[in-house]
């Protein structure tokens, strides 16, 4: 008999199966992100598409200290960043009156992001804005 423990797969960041399907839709339109906001999604993303609709740039950052930084995208008027394919929960955006974000959800719950690494104080977030990640 086999004392080894039971491997129990389930859905997850590493799951590869979980970014195979195609992504449950979603859509927010019309943002104002003249000041500093956030899009905060239901589950972590397969991949984000934001399009800036406004005649001034857009800030695109993983956290509100990327785009307080130097860790961000920007996204130039009447242009469209995507698809990209990343595994967040929230995007970050500054500077446009009319932005619309669509992305490809997973079923993978947002509580699935382990980031205490990066983020002790809140280990279920983004990305902390550190070097290299926005």
């Amino acid at each position: 008999m086999s004392t080894s423990p039971v491997m129990q797969y389930k859905v997850g960041l590493h799951n590869v199966g979980s970014y195979q399907v195609s992504g449950k839709p979603y859509v927010e339109g019309g943002i104002n992100a003249g000041t500093a906001t956030s899009v905060s999604f239901p589950f972590v993303t397969n991949w984000v598409v934001v399009k800036n609709n406004s005649t001034t740039e857009l800030k695109v950052g993983f956290s509100a200290n990327g785009i307080a930084g130097s860790n961000y995208m920007t996204v130039t008027s009447g242009s469209v960043l995507g698809p990209l394919e990343l595994k967040v929960t929230e995007l970050h955006l500054e500077g446009s009156t009319a932005v619309d974000v669509l992305a490809g959800l997973t079923f993978i719950g947002t509580r699935n992001i382990d980031n205490s690494a990066n983020s002790p104080s809140s280990p279920y977030v983004n990305w902390s804005g550190s070097s290299g990640v926005g």
